[in-house]
């Protein structure tokens, strides 16, 4: 493929790995997880837009004013259709470290939740000590057993592919959120319409 430079015997581990995890059926103890991030960009309309009447399309200039920015935390459990959708300030450490609190939150009698995440440089236990101290930070790092998709493989993350799909209806729909808390509410009636569950928060 195109996009991977180098197929060698680290990507192909680590490809297995993810997909050997995937494909195990759900178990209760052992919840298998997907996270990813996405930047969202916070805009408003310029001016005023028509609203759809009979006979007349919805009308809006294509012209904006930004409003900052946001992230949206995507975490899914595949197997089940578990959600936990949440949006943050950023995506910083402290904010995955945040995230994976929840997590660890909604599986208490979990043995171990695997974890599917890509390589970004706050996806580590560091993130977690900074955040909770080295005894806190180490115990919940300690939840989960993580699986990194191989660089340049997010695509097999079921979390990357959630939040792309949800990214491109946005779009193509041309919603524009002003507000991290408007995001949040899109996020969540858009879970709603899949008609799964958000036991997660």
């Amino acid at each position: 493929m195109w996009c991977v430079p180098k197929v060698d015997e680290e990507y192909v581990n680590r490809m297995e790995d993810v997909l050997d995890i995937l494909a195990r059926p759900a178990e209760a103890r052992e919840p298998v997880v997907a996270l990813d991030e996405r930047p969202v960009q916070l805009l408003d309309s310029a001016r005023p837009g028509t609203p759809m009447a009979p006979g007349r399309v919805a009308r809006r200039d294509y012209e904006y004013v930004r409003k900052g920015t946001a992230n949206i935390f995507c975490i899914v459990a595949p197997k089940v259709g578990d959600h936990l959708t949440h949006a943050t300030r950023n995506r910083k450490a402290p904010r995955f470290a945040d995230a994976l609190k929840r997590i660890a939150a909604a599986y208490p009698k979990a043995r171990t939740i695997h974890l599917v995440m890509d390589n970004l440089n706050t996806h580590c236990e560091k993130s977690l000590t900074n955040a909770f101290g080295e005894l806190d930070g180490r115990r919940l790092w300690r939840r989960f057993t993580v699986h990194h998709t191989p660089k340049h493989g997010s695509w097999l993350n079921p979390a990357e592919i959630e939040v792309g799909l949800w990214s491109r209806e946005m779009a193509v729909h041309h919603r524009r959120c002003t507000a991290r808390l408007w995001l949040q509410a899109e996020r969540y009636a858009w879970v709603a319409a899949l008609g799964v569950k958000s036991p997660l928060g």
